[in-house]
């Protein structure tokens, strides 16, 4: 038996990339690159669960980090109305 040739990511997504175009079909793809069929057939599947969850992740990003911006002005605001309650008290107390 021959020894397993590893692909490097970038071979992985040219090969996957060829399959989606879907201008030649499996058979000639696995036959260019040297690649089984069926291994072909799964870094397809792979790179368009990938490229789908491109478009979401960011947008599920930026309503994170927006949540938690938010979060965060809010407990500022809390401790400032607290520390402003505090120092109107006392003022009262030197002035009065």
């Amino acid at each position: 038996m021959g020894k397993r040739r590893s692909y490097t990511a970038s071979e992985k997504a040219v090969i996957a990339l060829a399959a989606i175009k879907e201008q030649m079909t499996m058979a000639e793809i696995a036959s260019k690159y040297s690649v089984h069929p069926t291994q072909v057939k799964a870094w397809k599947k792979k790179a368009l669960e990938i490229l789908g969850d491109s478009f979401t992740k960011k947008e599920k990003q930026a309503k994170a980090e927006n949540e938690r911006m938010l979060s965060e002005l809010y407990e500022q605001i809390g401790r400032l109305k607290v520390e402003n309650e505090f120092l109107k008290k006392k003022h009262a107390l030197f002035a009065g």
